[in-house]
């Protein structure tokens, strides 16, 4: 530690104190201000439970430090090299971000801050470094099983402790930031996850107690809250998955295996993302000749959970409550996007990005990739999920549409699948069916086929 000497440690994906590396070098380095920008570029584009989970989060991290998190306003190009200035830092430290957008940015901060000051990346917000994992021949997997089982061979370090003593550096923070974090919270919806380090260890612990050993079959039902719920912490890295490996590290059952599993598919994606940087918002594998359609009242329908399909319209009005949507749900509505309206995935990916509390780019878009059949999947193009027999096997009780499109709540058990095969089916103002889901799954595999010849 130098003798007077003060680092920045700007927080980005990694709001925590706890196995921080970056914060842990920072501390070593000297005294330590705690910053975080607020991109309008990217706040005002997000919806508002997404503003709400990170103002919460960053509320809580603020806490932590005991009250001395500085929040500023602005780009960070612009307002990162200011902070610097201000506080007189000959270091600015960060955790690694491998994102299309991440990279250029911290290279534009880089070049701009002050001559003598310099920059330093350590760790990642995943368990193993994107780009780690290679085959025998040093190319990276283009296929999940084989990178899960390189990935596991690799291994990763346990996590640390935080700091014993930072000595953190108070700047106030700019009142405009302040008055987003307070707006974004007074709107935030109902069932928003309590933020904070301990909050999610001990919703983890309590997953790891009552619902991991079932996971591999449990985790399928919407209408039950049996998955861990972790998602929206590791968006921001409130939590590290080594922290969650380390916890579930020693279970050898089926339910624990398969999630390590989940975890291991976001840090494959994130994989094919810093190796296919293009593949953000582009196919990665694309059907040349495939065709899309841009069916404006139907993309409106399907956002606003107005499409006539149930377990479609349940998931897409939870996204809009909660900013959370159950997986298989997403798979589903991302389905009907793409193959019974035949829009490209991106519209969708989109929509996600703004609502979604835990939307992570390479894990969201690549998803819609698999799902729309132009991704990791080498032969996905007859997938098309049916939004009625998904919900009849993955909802079988209708709990899960009853409580999110409550003009079914009078139709027992799975008859709330099937609302056109009811007399009353839509007497309290369910719509009616957009398309035919067999003639769009027809049409679908039509297109596709046509497009691949």
């Amino acid at each position: 530690m130098s003798a007077g000497s003060t680092a920045v440690h700007w927080f980005r994906r990694d709001l925590r104190l706890r196995d921080n590396p970056a914060l842990a070098a920072a501390a070593a380095h000297g005294d330590v201000l705690g910053l975080f920008v607020i991109d309008p570029g990217v706040w005002d584009k997000a919806g508002a439970a997404r503003r709400a989970w990170l103002a919460a989060c960053l509320r809580s991290l603020d806490e932590s430090m005991g009250g001395r998190l500085c929040l500023r306003l602005g780009k960070p190009v612009t307002a990162v090299p200011e902070v610097v200035a201000e506080v007189g830092a000959d270091t600015l430290h960060v955790t690694n971000d491998s994102t299309p957008y991440a990279l250029k940015r911290d290279r534009a901060v880089v070049a701009a801050l002050p001559g003598s000051v310099t920059g330093a990346a350590t760790g990642t917000p995943y368990a193993v470094p994107p780009g780690t994992v290679r085959n025998g021949s040093g190319r990276p997997y283009q296929v999940f099983t084989p990178f899960e089982r390189a990935w596991r061979a690799h291994g990763w370090d346990a996590p640390t402790p935080a700091p014993s003593a930072v000595r953190w550096v108070e700047r106030d923070s700019d009142p405009r930031a302040v008055a987003l974090l307070d707006e974004a919270l007074a709107g935030a919806p109902a069932g928003l996850p309590v933020p904070g380090e301990d909050a999610a260890i001990q919703r983890f612990r309590a997953f790891l107690t009552g619902d991991v050993d079932d996971y591999d079959e449990a985790r399928n039902d919407p209408g039950a809250d049996r998955t861990s719920r972790m998602s929206p912490y590791l968006k921001y890295g409130v939590v590290h998955p080594r922290q969650l490996l380390a916890e579930s590290g020693g279970r050898r059952t089926d339910g624990a295996t398969t999630y390590e599993k989940e975890i291991a598919w976001r840090e494959f994606y994130a994989d094919v993302l810093f190796h296919n940087p293009a593949s953000a918002w582009q196919d990665l594998r694309p059907v040349p000749g495939l065709t899309y359609d841009q069916p404006e009242d139907a993309i409106e329908a399907w956002r606003t959970g107005t499409t006539g399909f149930p377990i479609v319209d349940a998931g897409m009005r939870q996204l809009l409550a909660e900013g959370w949507m159950h997986n298989r749900v997403r798979m589903i509505t991302a389905s009907f996007l793409t193959k019974d309206l035949h829009v490209w995935w991106p519209v969708g990916a989109r929509h996600f990005l703004d609502h979604l509390v835990d939307g992570d780019l390479a894990s969201n878009n690549h998803g819609w990739q698999w799902v729309a059949g132009t991704g990791t999947d080498a032969a996905p193009y007859f997938r098309v999920f049916n939004p009625i027999t998904q919900g009849l096997k993955f909802d079988p009780s209708g709990d899960y549409v009853r409580r999110w499109v409550p003009e079914l709540a009078h139709l027992p058990g799975k008859a709330a699948h099937e609302p056109w095969d009811q007399e009353d089916g839509h007497d309290h103002g369910y719509p009616k069916r957009i398309v035919d889901h067999a003639e769009e799954r027809r049409r679908a595999l039509e297109l596709y086929q046509r497009g691949r010849e």
